[in-house]
């Protein structure tokens, strides 16, 4: 009679594997501290045939410090297209090439989609390796809500544009977006970044991660407007993270928002209900609300 495998066998895909995966991998790769790269990130990327990645000079130094001596070239924004067919001819001759980013998680607000994207087409095995992400790191530091949130990668570097963004969002959030929000932000453009998001989002709950994993890590959290006056005496520097937390249930604003918004199709007692299911808010609350509003015309 056969033997059922054991949950700890050696060959369980859940708890190991035996060979490196085949095909393009992804690997993802520490965001500042080299200890928290992985066993299986190490093996596969002393297996590769081929590591693309950012820098080779960044990535270099990465498989230098862990005695690992392989082919690197690059891949960007700017010659991902022109790649392809080379990893793609590569991979149809069954060699592992490993992608990585110059920190963290490959294609999360890094190369590589496009590239992904034409193996899949191809027919060719894509698999990742998980690993560091600034932005989840961020997320479980900050004190805000975890779940949902929204990675946005970069705000746009210019104002106008930034503003035109961050209100793209807030229409969301009159719509019913209710989630985390999360980016990136050069140290040098934090301060208008969070000018902008006060301007936009109002001084609601917030935080700013620095330099996460290495020597000199801070998360400061507090509202928009006291994290602006505390990097305008302490200037940032490193790599940023910025998160603005949901609106607040109890936002007097934001419930008129959503009211008025109802309101325009639906009667006072349905805008109440609806609201009110949305919110979390007693509906008794929100009615009152609703029917001085439409009072008030």
């Amino acid at each position: 009679m056969p033997v059922a495998a054991s949950a700890t066998s050696p060959d369980d895909s859940r708890d190991g594997q035996s060979a490196p995966p085949k095909g393009l991998v992804l690997v993802s790769t520490p965001i500042g501290n080299l200890g928290d790269i992985s066993a299986r990130a190490r093996t596969l990327l002393a297996s590769c045939d081929l590591i693309l990645c950012e820098d080779t000079r960044r990535t270099g130094n990465l498989l230098a410090a862990m005695d690992i001596h392989k082919r690197t070239d690059t891949l960007h924004d700017h010659n991902e297209d022109s790649k392809i067919p080379m990893v793609v001819d590569r991979l149809r001759a069954d060699q592992i090439i490993g992608l990585v980013s110059d920190a963290g998680t490959p294609l999360v607000s890094d190369p590589g989609y496009r590239l992904v994207r034409a193996v899949i087409a191809a027919g060719l095995p894509v698999s990742a390796i998980p690993g560091p992400n600034a932005a989840v790191t961020a997320l479980i530091l900050s004190g805000l809500p975890p779940l949902p949130f929204m990675f946005l990668g970069f705000p746009p570097p210019r104002q106008a544009a930034r503003q035109a963004a961050f209100g793209g969002l807030r229409a969301a959030e009159r719509a019913g977006l209710s989630a985390t929000l999360i980016w990136h932000e050069a140290p040098h453009r934090l301060l208008e970044t969070l000018g902008d998001l006060q301007g936009v989002f109002g001084d609601r709950s917030a935080a700013v991660a620095r330099e996460l994993t290495k020597r000199f890590e801070t998360v400061e959290r507090g509202k928009v407007s006291e994290l602006a006056a505390f990097f305008a005496r302490e200037p940032a520097r490193g790599e940023i993270t910025v998160l603005i937390g949901p609106p607040e249930k109890d936002d007097p604003e934001e419930l008129d928002q959503r009211l008025r918004a109802v309101l325009a199709t639906q009667t006072v007692k349905d805008a109440a209900a609806l609201v009110a299911t949305a919110t979390g808010l007693p509906r008794k609350v929100v009615y009152a609300r609703a029917l001085q509003i439409h009072e008030e015309g």
